[in-house]
């Protein structure tokens, strides 16, 4: 592998309103605007010292334009150009500025079809860590990972670890004889994702996880949600999952994107760590406390653009079944 990726750095959400997208990450949850134009806001974490983590981009119907992914050297960015050609993937070149404070950067449709983007040079800000009068809303630190839905987990596992250096700190299997592969968590900094491939109906982006600073935050933000007139966006949790050991609440923008505010799980300093393996119908694997995620959490997810084009792309139904038994 002659290219080093990262850590996940942004990603794009198709809102339909955004000022009310604005008052929901902003006003309501604390996410601090560092930038805007007509058509995207650019909002950011307290712990980040990039410019953003999140873009807002009007469109006519929810979903995601693209999950970013940094790399360490900007020829990194021809070298998976040159990767992707030769798998017969869709690549397009962005233009300095096109994102701003971002330099050139690389986008693909992946063998998963899901967008992805790699970038290398981004404009700094001030990082806002110990500026504890900015604190508010759900305290939110940083961008931690993306979660997607695909037809073909180990397709996509293959991908993610064989082809691009990820690694897996966590996964899922059937109780099948042999088990199979239902879903994986894979990092390449060193905590217990950058991303997730879980099978469903795809290919989707399920959540996007921001980092808050501890387990009162992820209460305070269901407080200041429920007392803002926001409690409905309140999906699933709090709760704490066994997979990961992290402290959760997932949420629904006004146009039904997914996020989730997630704390407290570990990191993973050593070259030999195992994956830690999980039945599906564990149930202590979803909630480790034992209560079942709603079906709407397996049911819904946002569509994916054509990187192309800018369509919103078709899903596929798994072969595997897409749920637990334990959720109907």
């Amino acid at each position: 592998m002659t290219f080093s990726i990262t850590r996940a750095g942004h990603i794009e959400f198709r809102v339909t309103d955004l000022e009310r997208a604005r008052a929901f990450y902003v006003d309501v949850l604390g996410f601090m605007e560092t930038d805007r134009d007509d058509e995207r806001l650019y909002l950011g974490g307290l712990e980040e010292r990039e410019r953003y983590g999140l873009v807002l981009r009007k469109a006519a119907s929810p979903g995601v334009s693209h999950l970013a992914f940094r790399v360490s050297d900007p020829d990194d960015l021809n070298r998976l150009a040159d990767l992707y050609q030769k798998h017969g993937c869709p690549i397009r070149w962005m233009p300095e500025g096109y994102e701003k404070g971002q330099g050139r950067a690389l986008r693909a449709q992946d063998p998963n079809d899901l967008p992805v983007e790699f970038y290398h040079t981004v404009a700094p800000r001030e990082r806002m860590l110990q500026r504890f009068d900015h604190y508010r809303g759900a305290n939110v630190m940083r961008l931690d990972h993306f979660n997607c839905q695909v037809p073909q987990v180990q397709k996509a596992y293959d991908w993610f670890t064989q082809t691009l250096g990820f690694h897996c700190s966590e996964l899922t299997v059937t109780d099948d004889a042999p088990p199979k592969l239902w879903a994986a968590w894979l990092h390449r900094k060193q905590n217990v994702h950058d991303i997730a491939v879980m099978n469903g109906l795809g290919p989707r982006l399920h959540h996007a996880g921001f980092w808050v600073s501890d387990q009162l935050s992820v209460l305070r933000a269901c407080d200041v949600l429920a007392a803002t007139g926001y409690a409905d966006c309140i999906e699933r949790g709090p709760g704490r999952h066994g997979l990961s050991n992290a402290f959760f609440v997932y949420l629904r923008d006004p146009d039904g994107n997914r996020i989730e505010l997630y704390t407290n799980d570990y990191i993973i300093p050593d070259p030999d760590w195992e994956p830690i393996r999980w039945s599906m119908n564990d149930p202590r694997r979803a909630t480790f406390w034992g209560h079942k995620p709603p079906s709407s959490w397996f049911d819904e997810a946002a569509l994916v653009e054509n990187i192309e084009t800018g369509e919103l792309l078709p899903v596929s139904p798994p072969p595997l079944k897409d749920r637990p038994d334990f959720v109907t």
